[in-house]
């Protein structure tokens, strides 16, 4: 935190000499941009100076920004584990928003689906109501049967009412139709700022947690080629080449843009004497893997094959 506030301290030092260096700019920007006539030589004079000040006033705030970029890594780097923690809580409360959101929006095109199926069901027993009576009174007449007519004469109004009310609750279902769109297409806004709301938090944890990566590759990389400038140091002890190692190049992540090569090798190598390398206590000795530490069972199975690929050639 210490490094962080002499950044913060730098930044805030450089930021307020480009306030100083804009307010000596401004009267120069003013006699340099008005209608006056000025002399040529006083007008160069102008000129440079203003530029002279407008480079360093460029330059102070250039700085301000990278330093207040490194402030931010560096203070995500250390706060990494609160701030992730918080990403993924607001993650999980809009991805349960989007989830209820969904569930009301199958409830809601259920419901449409219904109504839209009973309307058009209402209707068509309606239409055929008045049809079936309007039959029945036809035929009635056509047989010359009165009573039937009446009969008939009666269902036809009643189906025509029938129809008329049917119509109007039509109507209205429309209306209720109409609301429950209306409706859908605002839960899908929601649905579609809840996405986006997830989109965003997700790809600020991203940014994070490159951040996070970045900077385990440098720790890695660093460690890689303290343990090659050892093994530079033994090869030049032993007089042998180092032609392999120098093949090699590590690209540095994060703040500073560059890579490690050979030449970080024999910087590293020049501080190991024959005594330092020797040491073995100070290096990581890997474990051999099982099958090699154990010469009679690799023997066995080296057997075996071998009485296997005979009996294939029998």
């Amino acid at each position: 935190m210490k490094e962080i506030q002499e950044l913060k301290d730098r930044r805030d030092q450089l930021l307020l000499e480009a306030d100083k260096l804009h307010a000596e700019l401004l009267p120069l920007e003013a006699v340099l941009e008005s209608e006056e006539p000025i002399e040529p030589d006083r007008k160069r004079e102008l000129r440079d100076n203003y530029n002279t000040l407008k480079r360093k006033f460029d330059s102070r705030n250039i700085n301000a920004d990278l330093l207040d970029r490194k402030i931010n890594r560096r203070e995500n780097l250390a706060n990494c584990d609160s701030l992730m923690a918080g990403y993924i809580e607001a993650m999980n409360n809009w991805t349960a928003d989007e989830q209820e959101l969904n569930e009301k929006r199958l409830s809601l095109s259920t419901r449409l689906e219904q109504i839209q199926q009973q309307a058009v069901e209402d209707m068509a027993k309606a239409r055929q109501a008045e049809t079936d009576a309007a039959t029945a009174y036809a035929q009635a007449v056509a047989w010359g049967d009165t009573e039937g007519e009446k009969t008939a004469n009666a269902e036809a109004q009643k189906a025509a009412k029938n129809l008329t009310a049917a119509t109007e609750h039509n109507r209205r279902q429309h209306l209720i139709m109409a609301a429950l769109e209306q409706e859908l297409v605002t839960v899908d806004k929601y649905i579609a700022e809840a996405q986006e709301k997830h989109r965003g938090i997700e790809r600020n944890a991203l940014w994070l947690s490159q951040t996070v990566l970045e900077e385990q590759w440098n720790k890695a990389a660093k460690a890689l080629f303290e343990v090659g400038g050892k093994l530079w140091a033994n090869y030049s002890q032993l007089g042998l080449d180092q032609v392999a190692l120098m093949k090699l190049a590590v690209p540095e992540q994060g703040e500073n843009y560059g890579q490690w090569t050979w030449h970080e090798l024999i910087d590293r190598s020049r501080q190991y004497s024959a005594r330092d390398l020797v040491q073995l206590s100070s290096l990581p000795i890997p474990q051999q893997q099982e099958e090699v530490s154990n010469p009679a069972h690799r023997e066995d199975e080296r057997n075996e094959q071998a009485t296997t690929e005979q009996r294939d050639l029998v």
